[in-house]
């Protein structure tokens, strides 16, 4: 934020603060709480690390802002937990998506806590990195992102030097990145602050059957990208444990019937659709105009060791030239309509513009910290900074307010509210057999949101 336009909006900043100032325990420290904030959303023209931070604030120093960071024993966690309260105050609304993704910080060197040599989304190949787990709450109010965990990989996680020398908790282990993401997700549901049931993520997460099967049996209704090589089932396959022969072993394990149907890639689904399969919708708002795609819906049951496992939908989507095929499954109910599968799904790019923001406007990326607790810190001030930047602009609209969207934004589309998810059944807009759903669509736009006072 430019500061003379701060200038207008200290008066926010400091209520906003004085909101979580208790937790960051004595009054000195939610002073460097304090100043720290303010230093990110001001501080435009240099890193955000504690000396250029100081230099923008005054009564700060570098060191008293360092030691806030690594030494100062607040809980990140209760600070998260605040957050979500403060974001679902500002964000509930009936059609809102859980989003689940990673991004990456290149580093240099071995000793800052996480880092090695592993995909890093922000250079788009292998680099030396760390890379954080996020999960963003997103609805036709505004996004936010609203937790986030340090990925830790293996050989970090099973030596024991390293941990200590960066200060890793004895009780954090090695943990997937889609297991750091359902970790989230239930403590979102303990924290009992954010409402919604829907989650989206990419291939990364999608394509782990067990995040899948957690989801499923934890209530959550998912939306999530998988590879086209992925296996599924489109027509209904008997199997079953074969008799015993009268020699040999006695069989225990299912297989497929004689004649069977056997599991197809999705890509063959892609490659077999007809031209006249394919439906237009219109399922989000970019800052190019409005993102519409080509989409197929299909009944399959998932495929699990050459077996038929979990009914679910195949969605299938394309530009309108035919390129850049994207398959996700989904587990919602089978009365679902397409616009809703394709909308959700389509909420997965609200997360790249909440990591945009927090990068480019509250230093997510800038900070200059090794240990464990430093990067849980920083990465949680920048959150509370995001928040803080929504509330301007929700407050103050403008073209910053969250119905334009930031540059770049492929924020959700804006829909006419529907009624609470518990209590609906969706209108069945596809026949209940593994038939194409076809429909052309367009999602309503609401009008525009009434600011908070």
């Amino acid at each position: 934020m430019d500061p003379a336009l701060f200038a207008d909006a200290r008066w926010q900043l400091a209520d906003f603060h004085r909101r979580f100032a208790p937790l960051f325990g004595r009054p000195e420290a939610r002073r460097r709480g304090e100043q720290y904030l303010r230093g990110l959303v001001v501080q435009q023209t240099d890193r955000r690390n504690a000396e250029n931070l100081a230099e923008a604030i005054p009564g700060a120093t570098p060191r008293t802002l360092q030691r806030f960071l690594t030494e100062a024993p607040w809980e990140a966690e209760e600070v998260v937990a605040e957050l979500q309260t403060y974001v679902a105050e500002r964000l509930t609304a009936p059609d809102a998506v859980f989003v689940l993704d990673e991004t990456g910080f290149p580093k240099q060197g071995s000793k800052s806590v996480g880092v090695a040599r592993q995909y890093c989304g922000t250079l788009g190949k292998i680099a030396n990195c760390q890379v954080g787990v996020f999960v963003a709450y997103t609805s036709l109010l505004g996004t936010a992102l609203v937790d986030h965990r340090l990925y830790l990989p293996e050989r970090w996680a099973s030596d024991r030097a390293r941990r200590a020398a960066a200060g890793v908790p004895e009780d954090v282990g090695f943990h997937t990145k889609a297991e750091l993401g359902l970790a989230m997700l239930r403590r979102i549901r303990e924290c009992a602050a954010l409402a919604g049931r829907w989650v989206t993520a990419d291939e990364a997460y999608g394509q782990v059957p067990s995040f899948r099967d957690a989801l499923d049996a934890e209530g959550w209704r998912y939306v999530l990208e998988v590879p086209v090589s992925t296996l599924v089932f489109t027509e209904a396959a008997a199997a079953a444990v074969p008799a015993w022969a009268g020699t040999g072993r006695t069989p225990t394990k299912a297989r497929l019937a004689t004649g069977a149907p056997a599991a197809r890639p999705v890509a063959a689904v892609l490659a077999a659709a007809g031209t006249d399969d394919w439906g237009l919708l219109t399922v989000a708002e970019g800052a190019q105009g409005p993102r519409t795609y080509q989409f197929i819906a299909r009944r399959v049951w998932e495929g699990r060791a050459g077996l038929p496992g979990r009914a679910c939908w195949l969605v299938l989507r394309r530009n309108p030239d035919g390129a850049e095929p994207t398959a996700y499954l989904s587990n919602a109910p089978v009365e679902t309509p397409l616009l809703e599968l394709a909308t959700v799904g389509a909420q997965r790019w609200a997360i790249e513009t909440a990591f945009q923001q927090a990068k480019g406007e509250a230093g997510l990326d800038e900070y200059e910290v090794r240990g464990w607790v430093g990067w849980h810190h920083h990465v949680t001030l920048v959150l509370l900074a995001t928040a803080f930047l929504l509330t301007i602009q929700q407050d103050w609209g403008g073209d910053a307010a969250p119905d334009h969207g930031a540059a770049g934004d492929a924020g959700p589309a804006r829909p006419a509210p529907p009624p609470p998810l518990d209590a609906r059944r969706p209108v069945a807009l596809a026949p209940r057999h593994p038939n194409p759903q076809r429909s052309r669509q367009t999602r309503p736009q609401p009008p525009s949101p009434v600011p908070h006072p």
